[in-house]
């Protein structure tokens, strides 16, 4: 087991050697929510949780509870994660509320990266512009009722 592994299987209070009771390195809401923007923008591009571990060299096990928010992720494995999605490190901070509440999904959240994922693998660009044709008419056709 090393260090990092060690570390993070820690409870959810350490006493030190004073006795003093202080925080562990236990993941919070900010590694919530940060897991959960790596989940977003990994189903946007439509990469598996395995692909996504493969990629930035860690198991699938980690790569889970790094998006469950379960373990906190080193400033350099962020960095990492950061390249292989393709995105600047603040992404991962956006929408993070001063509270440091976690933000759930809605349904609709949920359907338009499962939409976003499965447009992302349609290798036929004409199928893909088809489809955005469809969206477009079908989203005009709705504003011109509401209106």
């Amino acid at each position: 087991m090393t260090d990092v592994e060690a570390s993070e299987r820690a409870y959810d209070t350490e006493t030190s050697d004073a006795g003093a009771v202080r925080p562990s390195p236990r993941a919070n809401n900010a590694d919530r929510h940060v897991g959960a923007r790596i989940r977003e923008r990994r189903v946007m591009l439509g990469l598996s949780q395995q692909q996504l571990a493969v990629m930035i060299g860690v198991t699938y096990q980690q790569a889970h509870k790094y998006e469950r928010g379960l373990n906190r992720i080193s400033a350099g494995r962020l960095y990492d994660i950061a390249g292989v999605l393709s995105v600047p490190i603040s992404w991962f901070f956006e929408g993070m509320q001063e509270d440091m509440t976690a933000i759930e999904m809605s349904p609709r959240q949920r359907m338009c990266l499962e939409l976003a994922r499965n447009f992302a693998m349609i290798d036929n660009l004409k199928h893909q512009e088809a489809l955005s044709q469809m969206a477009r008419a079908l989203a005009q056709a709705e504003a011109a009722t509401a209106a």
